[in-house]
């Protein structure tokens, strides 16, 4: 019961917890980023906890097996029920599919997206649809892994939270790079790699200024997944001895292998999305057909379905044949490429993860070759795990600290590091794409990574133009044009035919400077139009403008509503819009560094 004693306290405490009062602090203090970076920490904890509890629970209750097996890696004899429960995870995904696209006509937006063009702005509600539909295509056995839902869910909460307290731009991406830190790092009890991942993958740099909050997020998320339901994602790489320098050498060429086979299967997905795509089997059903396909693969072995922990640590832990390794290789890489291109919701980073491994002990077979070499197959598994892995999600320096916090062991480390990034280097130049940025590509988009470049695009010529602009008609005569803009009037008069439409722009200095004769009646300006093809559209945005500029070689040119109409809404300088965009770069500049 309160008393008179419990109010000032009350009142200081909703002093405290005002939303003005932490938006200013979050807004104006660092301290105030590394607060909302620990309650990020704690709900990304707390999502991922719980969808992975809840994945577990619908395997246990679709497929029969135990509290603490993994569904990859059980042993269910009913082949009926393995054909069947993916088939109804389809059906299932389908009917949502069918709800969604009657209720939510706008594309849901992935948190890499949303910070290299929407300035981290994130739909909550769009979030947890995705984060459900992972759930629904993991747990009725789909071979896609739950880290896309984790950092979706995860992003998606801190995005909100982001825009409660009215973050600046680069403030609220750093806030979605806390929410994916978390996630990652709640998912594989590894705050390194969380929160490398959200460096590399979600903000798209490394500053000092987001580094702490980053990290104290992934730290906390670790934590609040380890008090609620433990970890038990290590990988124990038994006694090796020492790496020596030739161990390098196998290592570099499984890196460079692994990125073949990743670009392999990221235009795999491609081809089967491509083909589903073009096929006359609506949306809906699309789901249900690929439910077909992976419980056909199912019933040959389990370890297809869901993301793969049980089968990682099956196969790690024990000898297995040749044929069988590859088998399992083609068998685990196509129910992934069938499972997304169907339209189940999830990822490739698990699989990845598994489908490296395999390679990697693959790889184990050709050691005898090289001389002196001293690995295991073991670490040769740890080595294709990350290589594939990076190939495939991007993240050299992601995969290298979570092949150090799954191992705890850093000469092995060094050798991820260098195959990761003969991975990353092969696949960078050889095809340009991370899985995430490939299927933007495929969309039209063209961005590469979270990089902020969002304000490039709303940095438009709409914004930056001159609207209030006067035109002549290009029939008009030299001595008419002459009485209309007298000389130091105006540096450029835009023509327009008699039907209004855009003709070309004359240099008002030229006229005057023209030896001919002002009372030849007869005279037009045709001799003087330039750029009659050249010109802008509201649409485009600076740095577009400012490379039609450069080609040709003009100071101003005019801006066009669109191709066919080719009617003047403005007018737009070469000097204002690299002054603006020069301005917008330093700004963002400032904002990375911390200096506003």
């Amino acid at each position: 019961m309160l008393t008179k004693l419990n109010f000032p306290r009350l009142y200081r405490l909703y002093r405290l917890l005002d939303a003005g009062r932490l938006r200013a602090l979050a807004r104006r203090s660092e301290m105030g980023m590394v607060f909302a970076g620990i309650a990020v920490g704690v709900t990304s904890g707390l999502a991922v906890t719980g969808m992975s509890l809840l994945s577990r629970e619908l395997h246990r209750l679709i497929f029969g097996i135990s509290d603490i097996e993994r569904l990859s890696s059980s042993q269910t004899n009913d082949k009926f029920l393995l054909l069947m429960a993916p088939v109804c995870g389809g059906m299932l995904l389908g009917l949502l599919f069918f709800i969604l696209a009657r209720t939510r006509k706008k594309p849901m937006v992935d948190p890499i997206e949303a910070n290299a063009l929407h300035g981290g702005r994130l739909s909550l509600t769009d979030s947890i649809i995705v984060a459900v539909q992972n759930l629904v295509s993991n747990g009725f056995g789909a071979s896609v892994g739950l880290e896309a839902g984790y950092v979706q869910l995860a992003a998606g909460i801190a995005s909100k939270l982001g825009l409660k307290l009215q973050l600046r731009r680069a403030d609220l991406r750093v806030l979605v790079g806390c929410g994916a830190a978390g996630a990652i790092a709640a998912a594989f009890n590894a705050p390194l790699t969380g929160a490398f991942y959200a460096f590399e993958l979600i903000i798209g740099t490394y500053t000092i200024v987001s580094l702490t909050p980053v990290v104290v997020s992934a730290l906390v998320s670790t934590l609040v997944a380890r008090l609620l339901a433990g970890s038990d994602f290590m990988i124990d790489v038994g006694a090796f001895g020492t790496v020596v320098p030739a161990d390098y050498i196998p290592a570099l060429l499984l890196g460079a292998f692994c990125a073949g086979v990743g670009i392999l299967i990221m235009q795999g997905v491609a081809f089967i999305e491509e083909l589903a795509r073009k096929s006359s089997v609506p949306t809906p059903l699309r789901p249900a057909l690929g439910g077909i396909v992976v419980g056909l693969l199912a019933m040959i072995t389990p370890q297809v379905l869901s993301a793969g922990h049980g089968a990682l640590h099956l196969n790690l832990g024990r000898d297995v044949a040749v044929p069988v390794l590859v088998g399992l290789l083609l068998l685990k890489s196509f129910a992934s490429a069938i499972s997304i291109g169907s339209g189940f919701r999830g990822g490739l980073f698990f699989a990845s993860l598994f489908m490296g491994a395999l390679l990697g002990k693959l790889f184990a077979y050709c050691a005898p070759y090289f001389a002196h070499a001293t690995l295991t197959p073991v670490i040769y598994a740890v080595v294709g795990m990350s290589s594939l892995a990076v190939a495939v999600i991007g993240g050299p320096l992601t995969m290298t600290f979570l092949a150090l916090e799954i191992t705890g062991d850093f000469p092995i480390t060094a050798l991820v590091l260098a195959a990761v990034i003969t991975s990353s280097l092969v696949v960078r130049n050889t095809f340009g794409y991370s899985f995430a940025t490939w299927r933007f590509h495929l969309r039209g988009e063209s961005i590469r990574s979270a990089h902020d470049v969002g304000w490039i695009r709303n940095l438009t010529v709409d914004k930056l133009m001159r609207s209030d602009v006067k035109t002549a008609k290009v029939s008009i005569t030299i001595d008419d044009f002459k009485k209309a803009f007298p000389i130091g009037s105006r540096q450029r008069v835009i023509l327009v035919d008699d039907s209004d439409k855009y003709a070309g722009i004359v240099l008002v200095p030229e006229i005057y400077a023209s030896p001919v004769d002002t009372d030849d009646e007869g005279k037009d300006l045709k001799d003087f139009i330039r750029y009659r093809n050249d010109f802008l559209q509201p649409q485009m945005n600076a740095k577009q403008a400012a490379a039609i500029f450069d080609k040709t070689e003009s100071e101003a040119l005019a801006v066009l509503n669109n191709l066919i109409e080719r009617r003047v809404v403005g007018q737009l300088s070469e000097s204002y819009t690299l002054r603006r965009y020069s301005e917008e770069l330093d700004r963002r500049r400032r904002e990375v560094s911390g200096e506003i």
